[in-house]
């Protein structure tokens, strides 16, 4: 039968805390692909959704538009989406029109392992859960259908059920009538107030195998659960995503000027990355590229291929001496005002104060003594060519069948430049991937705390990395180039970094930006 679906997205997902500060939590990532999409993707390709958008609406919709432009997707706006008077019965509500006739409510929040059935009858969803007091529940009679629906809190019993928030309505008519009279009972409680109102015609209980990621400590086993042996390994960040359907990459980020300069970068960088197909606000997508990344095949002789096909893109540019002076004051800020911003951004996010550390059992100077004894015109004093700017192996892609590279994730700008950035920089990004290895960071594969002023890490890394970075040495100074200011470039990115990612990997950062910074200043 035809039938739509309705998937609200209006609300903060506050039960997410930070994880939704700069996105929607339709929008959270599950194995680099949003909830949302793992919903759609369950239904057939003809069926048309009702999505109603508040909190980070038009993030909803620029995603959507990028990920699924032949779908049939119909947005409503909801104005009041938190606070006095708003509550997901309205958000429901303000679908209505668009609703006259049977579908299926299916929160952004709820997947099911299951097929779904089409309403052509009244159904209600359920799993079992051991704690149901932060769930509605149901009660299922032998005949498996349901006698009563029952708020959050109530004393249940054993035999209640939770209801996982997904239901066919095939009695529409009624229950737009209920949820209409139904006042600030209906807005309160959503749809399960006008459900209860189909029990005299008969639901079904339906039995599914659900993940739950409105929930945080559900999410992190349902991101487990669709975790697949060699998916790209993503860091996440709190304002940048990048997800991977099918056929194409979408890229997120919460800055504008990112986005449109990414955008303007791809034509600089033509034949190098692969082309914009399209692009929003907040987002750019482009076609999935074919390709092994890096870190998943490296080997020295393809390392050394590497390096001659970096040579040749890095392509040093000759600027008169205005431009010259313009671009070292560019780098001045990009290496030094930006690390001085970002560590102490660092020290306030994560509550730590700058202390003459003992790292590993060696105490060091505070940092502020060591950055202060840097020669800041000696760094800023870079070469200028074509760059990429987060150039380390996870963005560099290797086709076995071509023997071509193709680079993903490129940088958005270099300062106030576009077109030329400092090559030192991207010599110091892949330095930095050599010893931290993404792949194992995000298998856990490392310790790090901070007590008082005593700093401890291990990490795990690959030989192979290890080689290479040993490789990597000789080949710089074999080739002319500064393998001191490599060095001290690649400590300042950790350092960089460290405020940017999660606690305990922060740790990791800083420790082995300190560590790396003054070894690299004092003892090479």
């Amino acid at each position: 039968m035809s039938y739509k679906v309705l998937i609200p997205t209006a609300g903060t997902g506050s039960r997410l805390g930070g994880m939704t500060k700069y996105i929607n939590k339709s929008l959270v990532s599950l194995g680099n692909r949003p909830a949302i999409s793992r919903i759609i993707e369950s239904f057939p390709e003809d069926t048309e959704f009702v999505i109603p958008t508040g909190y980070k609406g038009e993030l909803v919709k620029e995603y959507l538009s990028l990920a699924y432009p032949e779908r049939k997707i119909q947005f409503v706006d909801v104005l009041l989406y938190e606070g006095t008077g708003s509550g997901l019965g309205l958000t429901i509500l303000s679908a209505k029109e668009f609703l006259q006739e049977p579908f299926v409510f299916c929160s952004c929040d709820t997947l099911v392992n299951e097929r779904i059935p089409a309403p052509d009858y009244n159904w209600m969803g359920f799993d079992h859960r051991d704690n149901r007091e932060q769930y509605r529940t149901i009660h299922v009679n032998i005949d498996s259908m349901v006698e009563t629906i029952d708020e959050k809190g109530m004393d249940k019993g054993e035999e209640a059920q939770p209801y996982i928030g997904l239901a066919g309505i095939h009695d529409y008519r009624l229950f737009w009538k209920t949820m209409e009279e139904g006042g600030g009972e209906a807005i309160t409680q959503g749809e399960s107030y006008g459900l209860r109102a189909l029990i005299k015609s008969g639901i079904k209980a339906e039995k599914f195998t659900w993940f739950d990621t409105g929930v945080k400590i559900e999410l992190e086993a349902t991101r487990k659960r669709f975790e697949k042996p060699g998916d790209p390994n993503i860091l996440e960040k709190s304002n940048e995503a990048i997800w991977l359907l099918d056929n194409k990459v979408i890229k997120f980020s919460d800055d504008t000027r990112f986005i449109s300069d990414r955008v303007k970068r791809a034509q600089l960088l033509k034949g190098f990355v692969p082309p914009v197909t399209g692009n929003t606000t907040h987002m750019y997508c482009y076609d999935y590229v074919k390709g092994d990344v890096l870190s998943k095949c490296i080997s020295i002789p393809l390392f050394d291929e590497l390096l001659e096909f970096s040579k040749k893109f890095w392509n040093g540019k000759k600027i008169d001496k205005k431009r010259q002076e313009e671009f070292e004051s560019q780098c001045m800020d990009f290496y030094k005002k930006k690390t001085y911003d970002r560590v102490e951004m660092f020290y306030k996010r994560f509550e730590k104060t700058d202390n003459a550390d003992v790292i590993n059992g060696v105490t060091y100077p505070k940092l502020s003594e060591i950055l202060d004894s840097l020669d800041w015109n000696y760094i800023a004093d870079g070469m200028p060519g074509q760059f990429h700017g987060d150039y380390h192996f996870e963005n560099i892609l290797y086709d076995k069948s071509s023997k071509q590279f193709e680079l993903l994730d490129w940088r958005q700008n270099f300062g106030n430049f576009l077109e030329i950035g400092d090559v030192y920089y991207d010599m110091a990004k892949l330095n930095h991937g050599l010893i931290m290895s993404h792949e194992l960071v995000a298998k856990d594969m490392f310790t790090a705390s901070w007590k008082d002023n005593v700093v401890k890490f291990d990490f795990a890394r690959k030989q192979s990395l290890v080689e290479c970075e040993r490789h990597y040495y000789h080949w710089l100074e074999k080739n002319g180039y500064d393998v001191k200011k490599v060095k001290i470039m690649t400590a300042l990115i950790f350092l960089n970094i460290c405020a940017l990612h999660d606690y305990p990997y922060v740790i990791l950062l800083y420790g082995v930006g300190k560590q790396m910074l003054y070894d690299a200043i004092y003892k090479d």
